[in-house]
């Protein structure tokens, strides 16, 4: 039984002010992935590419793990975009080779009135072919279960991204000023009221 499923979910993120733009942040894409998923389920593929092991979905009475490959990259404007370009289903041989995944998503820094925002979107939209087992099912019970299922993926993401970006992007600035502002410790340039200090 072919179904689809469908989610979306947008973000609106008010920037802190900080020395740095948010825009030279944004030009990573391996820290914004680390920022969206746990550390220990990515492995970069590529300066662009990241294979995501994602956590276990329970589907009915099935147990799914997808592993998906993304393509993070950053626009001349800023925008950090995301699309899915690969994706396997491990341990479930009949759903692997009946299944698609799609995943877009987009992350943009806007100013208004000197307050940077960042605003988002992700749609994601999931093909699949059931096992017999469910072809019983009423669809509106397959479709109202997997729309919720994917929206639970999104807002767990969104979430994480709320919270995990803004303090990413934080220490990153606060990195890269030590960096820049490296002083040979035998100095005494370093006020007490040095941030540094």
């Amino acid at each position: 039984m072919h179904t689809r499923f469908s989610a979306s979910q947008s973000v609106e993120l008010v920037v802190p002010e900080q020395p740095i733009p948010i825009q030279h942040y944004l030009r990573q894409p391996q820290r914004l992935i680390r920022a969206l998923v746990d550390p220990n389920r990515i492995e970069q593929l590529s300066p662009e590419c990241f294979r995501l092991k994602m956590r276990p979905l329970s589907f009915m009475t099935l147990s799914i793990q997808p592993t998906v490959d993304m393509r993070v990259w950053t626009e001349s404007d800023g925008t950090i975009c995301l699309q899915s370009i690969a994706c396997e289903i491990r341990g479930i041989e009949y759903i692997n080779q009946r299944f698609s995944l799609n995943l877009l998503g987009k992350l943009a820094p806007y100013q208004l009135n000197g307050v940077t925002t960042l605003r988002g979107r992700a749609d994601l939209q999931v093909q699949v072919d059931l096992p017999p087992p469910l072809w019983l099912t009423p669809k509106s019970l397959l479709e109202t279960t997997g729309n919720g299922l994917l929206r639970s993926v999104l807002l767990t993401i969104k979430q994480r991204l709320m919270h995990q970006l803004l303090s990413d992007y934080r220490s990153w600035v606060a990195t890269q000023l030590e960096q820049t502002n490296r002083i040979p410790e035998s100095s005494s340039l370093l006020s007490p009221n040095s941030p540094l200090a």
